[in-house]
């Protein structure tokens, strides 16, 4: 019966030590789901855990089913379970036990202080967090700060346990290195946790400084500027988590000292976020400067405005590729690359590539005519294009150094290389005529007709400011089978003789129809 209770025993030590093992696993991987900082999503780590638990219960079974069949070995031969397990322990130096003992007794302290002061941390948690909450009353801001403090705690937590796991190791005089293992463990989490606490207080701080910018933006002070600057927070707070995840990295290579020496690249990288970052802001803040300067006078006109708004496309690209072309130098000295034998060596192929992209060169070349020699103008209605080739038009809205875009007045956004411009028809260059033409029956009275064309000239040219002088009769277009075709001038703005073709017309049915005479519904007017 003592060697049935010996086994026992021993099985149930076994037992107990696999399955505080496979609970050690289960909290382990939990820390993994909440913080995943080996890009490892919930169902690997599910996956993961399950394997591992897997794999120690079978070593578990393997060792009971050897204990016991060891036991029934020796019971087999004639031995006294009892007796031979007390010689074993005896072997063992009291010394041993004694420390053992303190071990045991020290661990279970240090989870009873751990457990303690965890309870008056959670509180302590919660008194802040509420005062917290009672300095701002927006319910999105109590969300954001409960989020945090529950996070810290967490994070906290987790140290605390790694810290009392150290602690019970070096309390049960375990090998040197396991302690060293979970000491390195428990910097490596720290870094981590903070790192990532860092990144939500950060986050948090960004958001609140736009708060504040936009509330206390006014059009008399110079935050008036940080509406047109507010696209690049978004870019700033991403550079700050790449910066901030570096800083993990390489705090956490440097407690690894096989790889400690990587470390000096996150100083690197650090550079070229910094870089690229403040390229950017660079940009911007020039860009928004030279517009400011440009269109700082009220009074210009609308050809000096026109030719502004051409300049300041062009400056912008060749401001941006500057900037991107110094950024490029820097990121090369920083990653200790001479950037000589690579500008000598795109020179040669630039010049080679040159010498066979005729086209291109074409196209900035007549780029440089059409801005200097004043063809067209951004928001100038252009037609343009060769004749064996479609012909297009519409209003420009950039003039870039290889490219035209042109704005259809259907929506379509057309882009046309400078080099295949073709003839140009500029429509706003001074003045241009809005042409209608007016179906009347033969037996109209065109004087008549032509007193009626007049006043509604007259009308027009009271009511709109695009209109330059009064519409005037040119006379008759065509002789139809069964009307006439009259052909109307209307002097008006650069530009805008689409905008006017269309109210002509409009009046002319309406003023006609009532004076009685009839205009066809079946003949279309004529094209723009």
């Amino acid at each position: 019966m003592s060697n049935l209770l010996i086994i026992v025993a021993e099985v149930g030590l076994v037992i107990i030590a696999f399955l505080s093992l496979i609970w050690l696993v289960g909290n382990l991987s939990k820390l993994l789901i909440k913080f995943s900082i080996f890009n490892l999503n919930e169902r690997q780590i599910k996956i993961l855990r399950r394997n591992i638990t897997g794999l120690l219960l079978l070593v578990g079974a393997v060792l009971c089913i050897l204990i016991v069949g060891v036991n029934g070995f020796l019971i087999y031969q004639g031995q006294d379970l009892q007796k031979y397990t007390l010689d074993l322990i005896g072997q063992i130096p009291a010394g041993f036990w004694v420390t053992l003992g303190i071990g045991i007794a020290q661990s279970i302290g240090a989870v009873i202080v751990a457990a303690i002061a965890l309870k008056i941390l959670k509180y302590t948690l919660k008194v802040v967090s509420n005062r917290a909450k009672t300095i701002e009353r927006s319910t999105a801001d109590d969300e954001i700060i409960e989020a945090f403090f529950q996070a810290l705690y967490q994070r906290i937590k987790w140290g605390i346990w790694l810290w009392v796991i150290i602690c019970c190791v070096l309390f049960l005089q375990l090998p040197a290195i396991v302690s060293d293992y979970l000491s390195i463990a428990l910097r490596i989490y720290l870094i981590t946790a903070v790192g990532l606490l860092i990144l939500k207080a950060v986050a948090s701080i960004v958001d609140i400084f736009d708060a504040l910018t936009v509330k206390y933006s006014s059009s008399d002070n110079w935050l008036r500027f940080y509406d047109r600057l507010r696209h690049l927070i978004p870019f700033l707070k991403r550079c700050l988590e790449f910066v901030i995840y570096v800083c993990i990295a390489t705090l956490v290579v440097q407690q690894v000292e096989s790889i400690a020496k990587m470390s000096d690249f996150g100083l690197r990288m650090i550079k070229i976020i910094a870089m690229i970052f403040l390229s950017q802001v660079i940009f911007e803040v020039v860009y928004l400067f030279i517009e400011e300067i440009v269109f700082k006078e009220q009074d210009l006109t609308d050809t000096q405005r026109s030719r502004r708004l051409t300049l300041i496309p062009l400056f912008r690209s060749l401001l941006q590729y500057l900037i991107y072309f110094t950024v490029g130098i820097s990121i090369l000295y920083t990653l200790d690359i001479n950037p000589a034998p690579i500008l000598a060596g795109a020179g040669i192929v630039g010049i080679a590539v040159g010498l066979g992209a005729q086209a291109l060169i074409n196209d900035i070349v007549s780029g440089f005519f059409i801005l200097f020699e004043n063809y067209y103008l951004v928001g100038d209605y252009v037609e343009a294009g060769k004749a064996e080739e479609k012909v297009v038009e519409g209003v420009v809205e950039a003039i870039e150094l290889r490219t035209t875009r042109i704005r259809h007045p259907n929506g379509q956004l057309q882009i046309i290389r400078n080099g295949e411009m073709g003839s140009i028809t500029n429509y706003s260059k001074e003045y241009i005529f809005a042409l209608v033409e007016v179906v009347v029956p033969y037996d109209a009275n065109l004087s008549h007709v032509y007193q009626i064309i007049e006043k509604i000239g007259q009308h027009l040219k009271a009511s709109y400011s695009e209109v330059l002088e009064p519409t005037q009769v040119d006379g008759i277009e065509t002789l139809g089978e069964s009307n006439l075709m009259l052909r109307t001038l209307t002097k008006v703005k650069p530009g805008k003789h689409l905008q006017i073709q269309r109210i002509l017309r409009k009046m002319f049915i309406k003023v006609l129809l009532q004076k009685g005479i009839l205009v066809p519904a079946s003949r279309e007017s004529s094209e723009d």
